[in-house]
């Protein structure tokens, strides 16, 4: 990553159980071993689990944010793992009917956390509906994930095409979880290469990386723990860790303000 602007980016998927939420909150853990300032965004607005799955009871939310005038500091919750979460609220409609001031002093609002984060990350609801696109256009990357399920790979791509043809994202990452090797995890996402490549011009994949399946992960979320800081020598770990080394080294587009402030002005403001 360049500069000291920060990388906003969502993980995000066409279909629920496919690990989306354990991914975003383990790579929140790695990348704040790897010494950086991360936020994680719980924008599962309405089916909200990060804080479920870190065993975490914040007193407050993003509805607290926009509805109440709450700062930002008193929404932020700190983590035992490193890393800060921005807990879910109960409905985008809330951030939609705010006043044209109201969107501007939130956006004022966002200049101390831009100085003090390395990584937005913003975990999604799954599917097509408008809180999950409001989010996906925001960001400034999208990883998308799957599994080795047909209608996982179907629902990956119904939401790219949406994305493109309704909004005119074309760039995406892709991880496959719960893959049984590397060579079914690369088989899988040259599928839905192929498919995008096929009847959606212009839409770039790129492959990030595959999870293994691996049973340290159930076990952690029994335990409400990041499975990397429960158990960092698992399979899975070792493949969010290389995810973790890559997104590091992900480029700011040069036709984007690369900071959180622009994250939220895009959200607030659309059309």
């Amino acid at each position: 990553m360049s500069g000291n602007l920060p990388l906003v980016l969502s993980v995000t998927s066409g279909k629920g159980g496919v690990g989306k939420t354990n991914l975003s909150v383990n790579l929140a853990y790695s990348l704040a071993q790897r010494g950086k300032r991360v936020v994680l965004l719980d924008a599962d607005l309405g089916l909200a689990n990060v804080d479920v799955l870190l065993g975490l009871t914040p007193e407050r939310n993003l509805f607290h944010l926009f509805s109440e005038g709450v700062a930002l500091s008193d929404i932020l919750y700190s983590t035992p793992y490193g890393f800060d979460i921005l807990p879910a609220s109960s409905g985008i409609g809330d951030m939609l009917t705010l006043s044209t001031g109201q969107k501007l002093d939130l956006l004022e609002s966002m200049d101390t956390l831009e100085d003090n984060v390395d990584f937005l990350i913003v975990d999604t609801g799954a599917g097509i509906n408008d809180n999950v696109l409001y989010f996906n256009i925001a960001v400034q990357e999208r990883i998308v994930v799957l599994t080795a399920e047909p209608t996982s790979l179907t629902d990956a791509y119904s939401l790219i095409k949406v994305m493109k043809l309704n909004h005119g994202v074309e760039h995406f990452k892709v991880v496959v979880n719960m893959a049984a090797s590397e060579k079914a995890a690369r088989e899988m996402f040259i599928r839905l290469y192929s498919a995008c490549d096929h009847f959606l011009s212009g839409v770039s994949l790129d492959y990030a990386g595959f999870l293994p399946q691996d049973p340290a992960v159930r076990k952690a979320i029994v335990a409400q723990r990041p499975v990397c800081q429960q158990n960092p020598a698992a399979p899975v770990c070792q493949a969010i860790g290389n995810l973790a080394d890559k997104i590091q080294n992900w480029e700011i587009s040069s036709n984007l303000d690369g900071n959180i402030k622009f994250f939220w002005k895009k959200l607030l403001f659309q059309q």
